[in-house]
Parts: structure tokens; C-alpha cells; sequence
């Protein structure tokens, strides 16, 4: 029940719903139902205006339209094409509405319309806008009109994301059977407005059988593979994840490593210089604070066959210099064929050497988590959307990426791709980076695949976040991890 639809996915699953016999027409009907009642749940009858393109997007618009003057609301229609010129499905669906269908222009009048049903254009849109379209919309939005969008607002490409000028922003959009990939990446997400996706009758099966590899983040995704202690575990058995600690900003290795703790690791290091001992001594009793003067100590250190997982990263570079002997270090922590997350300050120490850092990871093995700056540094720009420079990362890189964000998009080499929404803005604030970190190490660290470790990571430590509310500090998240464990396992408000 998780896939994110491309536009053309979308038609994959229109047409499988079609062969197995529910026709085309049916499927618009139901569409322009579903809309319409929630249109009248929503919100008081009041004049609307409904503009309808000559595709099935506009049908489904003639059916809201007729639906709502059913329901007695006061209801305009304004068409980008004649009756005439309309076919097929589209035709049989204006023949639904038996007001006036005005033609749909910039000379299109709205005195006396409260509220705007934006049917123009669907899933199917790319390009540029007409500029008659955009001086309509102009007025719309000088009037301040609220909208409501069927599937996507008109300009919005459903695949992409991408907005082309003048596009409507909607207060609230519908869409049908699944949610569209530019619903769930921002800046397209927030023209949207609030997202209620409608059924329309089309089976989970026929989604499924059409393949799509992306999916929303959700407990039920990876549930299965979370960690839980019995009886029998003991501290060992519940995993051993290792930071690696520098000797300045170290409060970034400690959220990551106290992170860790309430992932459910058993035990927890901290590795670091013998200048950093004391401090990080005296972060936490239960943490272990093991101190190494070389590289020969450092290997040591990594090698003992307890270690399961490690953090690569928080705070481990001071301002300047150091990014040589970071590299070293690396390259002896990846020898271990351990899991190991890579963080912040790794970015920097491999900005220049991206190409030779990748070869040496693998996707069963290795997660980075860089947020827009440091993607850059490491991956340029790729083309595409947010998800698909993510995709192209996982590939190129040969790991599992975490591309925080508002819109956080976690990729593995395989084209898989999971997309989180859930996070609040609160989580902009310093050291939030670090404990998503830690959380995704510590479920590794137990076992955990690092692909559902990552979406495990990110969806704990945006559902902390929601739970602490404003004034959120990157503490507050590793305090409140306890609190959303347990109402996880109680199917609290996760729709389990």
C-alpha cells in the first residue's frame, strides 16, 4: 500500500485495471465520486468554480462538477475545449454535468466563486503553461481564491516535481489509488497543499504487479527486521556499535554514539585520541570510552570481532587539516567488513577523492547520509529529481544513501528508493544529523539490513521529533526514542 507512482506507472496500473475489467470510464466515475465526497466532507457548500482540461483530468472534473451540483451546490464549469472536440472517456464524462459549460480563457469571470476545483491538467502534464492559462490563475490568486487540485495542481509535473510558471498552488489536492512522486518532494509538495489520497477501488495486487521501487516510509516496510531482546539476549548479543571520536566538536560523536544506546545497541564506544578521553568519559557512564595514539592502536581497536557496527564522521575533523589522516582511518574501518555509517566531516575529507572512497564500498555494508551541501560535494548535480540524483548516488557509490531533508530520500544501489515526509522542520537544528547517525548504526549494529536500517533511522527520529514538538534540541530526539518504541509496538497512530 506504500508505492509512489510516476506518472506513467500510473497509467501501467489504469491499464491493468482496465484488462481485468473494471473499463475506463468506471474508473473516472469513481475517481470524480471519490472527489466530490470529499469535497462536501471538507468543506460547507459554496459557490465553485470548476475548470476542466480536455483530458481525463477535465473528466474527472465534469463528474466533481456534476456531483456537486447534486449535492446542491451552486457550481460553474468552464472547459479548455468545446463539447465537441471532446472523445471517448472525456466526452461520456461531460455529459455528466448538465449546467453550462463555459469556455475556460482569461477572460473567464469569478465574481461571486469562493472556491477553485483545478482539473486543467493531471498527471500527464509537462512544459510551460499557456499564458492565457497563467493569467486566469493570476486572478485566481489576486482574489486569494482557495483550490483544490485533482491528482496534481495544472503546471506540476507528476514524475518530477518540476512547477512551470504560474502554476496554481492548491490548499488542498486529491489524487487517486497511490500518492504521485511530486507530492512527496519539495518544492512541489508544499503547492500541494494537504495530500488525501482517494480510493478508487483498484487492488493492492494490481499495484504490485506493476513493479514500482518507490515506496513511503513506513513502519510495515521493515517492522519484521527490528531488532526486539528476549530472554536469552545479553549485551553482546544486542549488538556493539563504535563512534569514532575527534578531539574537537565532540558533542556530534556523542549524540551519535547515545543515538546508538537508544536504538537498542548492548553496548556502545566511543574511539578517540587520548585528548578527547576525559571529555567523553564524562558524557555518559554506560558509554565506553576507548583511547588510541596510532594508527597501529586504531586498527587494533577496530578489528575486535565484538564490534558490529561503527559511525564514521560526527565531529571528526577539526576546522582545518586532518582530512589525510581521516582518510586512513577510513580505509581501516571499511577493512573490517563491518556496517558503518558515514557522516558529516567524511564528506569533506573525501570531497576530492569521491571516485577512489567509492570503490571501496559496498551496498550490504555502507550507508552515507549527506544532507544537499554535502551530496553536492560528493556527487555534483545529477539530473533529475531529488530521487533520482539519490538513485544515481546509491549507484554510482555502490551504498545506501540517505539524502536528508524535508524530504529525506533513502536509495540503494538496486533502484529501491523509500521517501520520508514525516520529519517536522524542528529536526533543522544542529546535531539532528548526528543522531540519525547513531540510530541507523545501532539498528545495524543488531542486525539489521542497512537499507531498512536507514528507513528505520530516519522514520524514529522524525517520529521523536513530533512527539517532543517546538523547541526541539538534537538531545530531546535520543530522550523521546523509548516513548515512540513503545507506541510503535502498541500500533499507536502508524496504521498498523
Amino acid at each position: 500500500m506504500f508505492e509512489i507512482l510516476t506518472a506513467s506507472e500510473m497509467k501501467q496500473v489504469d491499464r491493468v485495471a482496465i484488462e481485468a475489467g473494471t473499463p475506463g470510464f468506471e474508473l473516472i466515475k469513481r475517481a470524480g465520486q471519490a472527489a466530490a465526497a470529499q469535497i462536501a466532507e471538507s468543506i460547507d457548500p459554496v459557490p465553485v468554480l470548476v475548470i476542466c482540461g480536455r483530458g481525463h483530468n477535465g473528466a474527472d472534473g465534469f463528474v466533481i462538477a456534476a456531483e456537486l451540483a447534486a449535492r446542491g451546490w451552486p457550481v460553474r464549469l468552464a472547459c479548455l475545449a468545446k463539447v465537441t472536440e471532446l472523445k471517448n472517456d472525456v466526452a461520456l464524462a461531460a455529459r455528466c454535468f448538465e449546467g453550462k459549460i463555459e469556455a475556460l480563457n482569461s477572460n473567464l469571470g469569478l465574481k461571486d466563486t469562493q472556491l477553485i476545483i483545478d482539473a486543467v491538467f493531471g498527471t500527464g502534464f509537462q512544459g510551460a503553461l499557456d499564458p492565457e492559462l497563467v493569467t486566469l490563475f493570476d486572478k485566481i490568486r489576486t482574489k486569494k481564491l482557495p483550490v483544490i487540485a485533482i491528482d496534481v495542481p495544472s503546471g506540476m509535473d507528476a514524475t518530477s516535481g518540476d512547477i512551470a510558471e504560474g502554476t496554481l498552488q492548491a490548499t488542498l489536492t486529491l489524487t487517486f489509488c497511490r500518492r504521485k512522486v511530486a507530492h512527496m518532494l519539495y518544492p512541489a509538495r508544499s503547492f500541494c497543499g494537504r495530500i488525501v489520497k482517494c480510493d478508487i477501488g483498484i487492488g493492492d495486487d494490481m499495484v504490485a504487479g506493476i513493479g514500482s521501487q518507490t515506496l513511503e516510509n513506513h513502519p510495515a516496510l521493515w517492522l519484521t527486521t527490528l531488532p526486539v531482546p528476549d530472554n536469552s539476549s545479553h549485551k553482546y548479543t544486542r549488538g556493539h556499535a563504535a563512534v569514532f571520536g575527534g578531539t574537537h566538536r565532540t558533542g556530534a560523536a556523542a549524540l551519535a554514539a547515545l543515538a546508538a544506546q537508544r536504538a537498542g545497541c548492548g553496548v556502545v564506544s566511543i574511539l578517540c585520541p587520548p585528548a578527547a578521553v576525559l571529555g567523553y568519559r564524562l558524557i555518559q557512564p554506560s558509554l565506553l570510552v576507548d583511547e588510541w595514539s596510532d594508527e597501529d592502536e586504531f586498527k587494533a581497536l577496530v578489528s575486535n570481532p565484538r564490534l558490529s557496527s561503527f559511525v564514521l564522521g560526527p565531529g571528526a575533523l577539526p576546522s582545518k587539516g586532518g582530512e589525510e589522516d581521516l582518510r586512513r582511518l577510513t580505509i581501516d574501518v571499511i577493512a573490517t567488513h563491518k556496517p558503518v555509517v558515514f557522516d558529516g566531516d567524511i564528506f569533506r575529507a573525501f570531497e576530492h577523492q569521491a571516485p577512489q572512497f567509492f570503490t571501496q564500498l559496498s551496498a550490504d555494508k555502507h550507508i552515507l547520509t549527506p544532507h544537499a551541501g554535502e551530496f553536492r560535494r560528493m556527487f555534483g548535480t545529477p539530473d533529475g529529481s531529488k530521487l533520482e540524483q539519490a538513485r544515481t548516488a546509491a549507484q554510482k557509490a555502490n551504498a545506501v544513501i540517505v539524502y536528508k531533508g524535508a524530504d529525506t530520500v533513502i536509495a540503494a544501489p538496486d533502484g529501491t528508493a523509500v521517501i520520508d515526509v514525516s520529519g517536522p522542520p524542528t529536526l533543522a537544528t544542529a546535531g539532528s544529523g548526528d543522531v540519525l547517525a547513531g540510530l541507523i548504526a545501532g539498528f545495524a549494529a543488531q542486525g539489521m539490513q542497512p537499507f531498512f536500517a536507514a528507513c528505520a533511522g530516519v522514520w524514529f527520529q522524525a517520529q521523536s521529533a513530533r512527539l517532543h514538538g517546538p523547541g526541539l534540541v538534537a538531545e530531546d530526539i535520543i530522550s523521546h526514542i523509548p516513548q515512540v518504541v513503545s507506541d510503535l509496538y502498541a500500533g499507536q497512530s502508524y496504521n498498523l
